[in-house]
């Protein structure tokens, strides 16, 4: 079997994965699977970059995706007229209070000498800090405490929400430039901790700034960019076209609006997957892999190493952060206390793991089988488990245990896995060429 055919197969695996879904559980499921699968395999693309390409071990990825999913907020949502009148102003003020301060600091360090810059230093960060407090403080007082039932904060700008997908690369991109600036120059296994300890600073303010993102009350009713289903079931035209297919309007508008959904997210994959496999094969992508196997001998013909490792790094993370716009676009809602960095951070490299580190294709197939594999093992070993004890008479220990513990499941499912494609094919099922 040739290469192509075989990865032609593994595709066709996973697509009769999904396809068999449909026909068991439902196409919602199907198609829902489908989705967030297309949203999987967007993060692993990213990450492939980082890892593949260059050897840079992000495990901050979920700080990235939350900054996405704050751009769909913040682009799509209409402004809250009353917040912004009583502090909006005065936070901005205040936010720029906070960057000049730093700005300040960074000046008196470089340009003054001698025994007073350090003291010169300090004053200028501590009454920068008061005043900045002082200033915004009191504007996000102001601004939470507007209807904080329903609103208690800024708002966005009432754009259309699919803007928000390239404004949440943006972001993230943004973010990885201020932490590459900092943090490329640590030994891989520093970097590792510093990107999981600034994603969990970035979710912590999401968390705790109710006037920017609402914090932990969520921001729901997040706009569309397809229709909603309220609006199919009242078509005429919608209804007699879901009656030729035998479906009744519900089902069928259920239905559209996933499958618009999946043809809006596969548009974004392939556009990205394509620019990435451009990528690849340029120059540009020759050299990334040779810093990656060996940076000495880079820096030896005059490579500018620390350069490339921090514009690779920011484009993985703006590919992240377009990933968390779309899952939160798909969701309708932000909330901030579901981005757990560890956990999915783990899910998102088991992807480009077991699907080929260093080939796109193989993170995209990654993306696919995990997300599957991590959304159908938790009702599958339940099955199992139901099985097993079915013979075993109610409330016996046992018993209880095996089915209370069913849910754990996907996580002994994603090891074993890890450890078959570590051991079977320790390149990945479609491996670097």
């Amino acid at each position: 079997m040739t290469v192509n055919i075989r990865n032609i197969a593994l595709f066709g695996a996973v697509a009769l994965l999904i396809i068999g879904t449909g026909f068991v559980q439902g196409w919602n499921s199907a198609l829902l699977i489908f989705n967030m699968g297309l949203i999987s395999a967007i993060m692993a693309l990213g990450v492939n970059l980082q890892w593949g390409f260059a050897g840079l071990f992000n495990i901050g990825v979920m700080g990235f995706v939350a900054l996405g999913g704050l751009a769909a907020v913040i682009v799509s949502m209409p402004p809250t007229g009353e917040a912004w009148a009583a502090g909006g102003l005065r936070v901005l003020l205040g936010l720029a209070l906070g960057a000049g301060t730093v700005a300040a600091a960074i000046l008196t360090q470089t340009r003054l000498k001698g025994r007073g810059r350090n003291w010169a230093t300090l004053a200028v960060l501590v009454g920068g800090f008061f005043l900045f407090r002082y200033v915004f403080d009191g504007a996000v007082d102001a601004i939470e405490a507007v209807n904080p039932a329903s609103t208690g904060y800024l708002g966005g700008l009432n754009l259309p929400v699919i803007i928000a997908w390239p404004v949440g690369g943006i972001l993230a991109a943004g973010a990885a430039w201020v932490i590459g600036k900092t943090a490329l120059g640590l030994r891989s296994d520093y970097l590792a901790i510093a990107t999981l300890g600034i994603a969990e600073i970035i979710i912590a303010v999401m968390k705790n700034e109710d006037w920017l993102s609402r914090g932990v009350k969520n921001v729901i009713g997040l706009p569309r960019p397809v229709p909603y289903e309220v609006d199919l079931q009242q078509d005429p035209g919608f209804i007699d076209r879901a009656a030729s297919f035998g479906l009744d309007p519900t089902t069928a508008s259920t239905l559209y609006v996933k499958f618009a959904y999946g043809i809006l997210f596969a548009i974004v994959l392939i556009i990205l997957l394509w620019l990435a496999q451009k990528a690849l094969n340029s120059p540009w992508g020759r050299m990334m892999r040779a810093i990656r196997d060996n940076e000495v001998a880079a820096e030896a013909m005059g490579k500018d190493v620390t350069a490339r490792h921090l514009q690779i790094f920011i484009l993985g993370s703006a590919i992240c952060g377009i990933a968390g716009a779309m899952m939160t676009t798909l969701d309708g809602q932000l909330t901030p206390g579901s981005y757990q960095p560890l956990r999915f951070t783990f899910l998102v490299w088991v992807m480009v793991i077991v699907g080929g580190s260093g080939n796109n294709f193989g993170a995209v197939l990654g993306g696919f089988l995990i997300w599957f594999l991590w959304i159908q093992v938790e009702p599958a070993g339940r099955a199992i488990m139901d099985i097993v004890t079915a013979g075993m008479t109610d409330g016996y220990w046992l018993k209880d245990h095996l089915l209370e513990s069913a849910a754990q499941m996907r996580l002994l499912t994603m090891g074993v896995v890890l450890l078959l494609v570590l051991r079977f094919s320790p390149r990945g099922l479609i491996p670097e060429k």
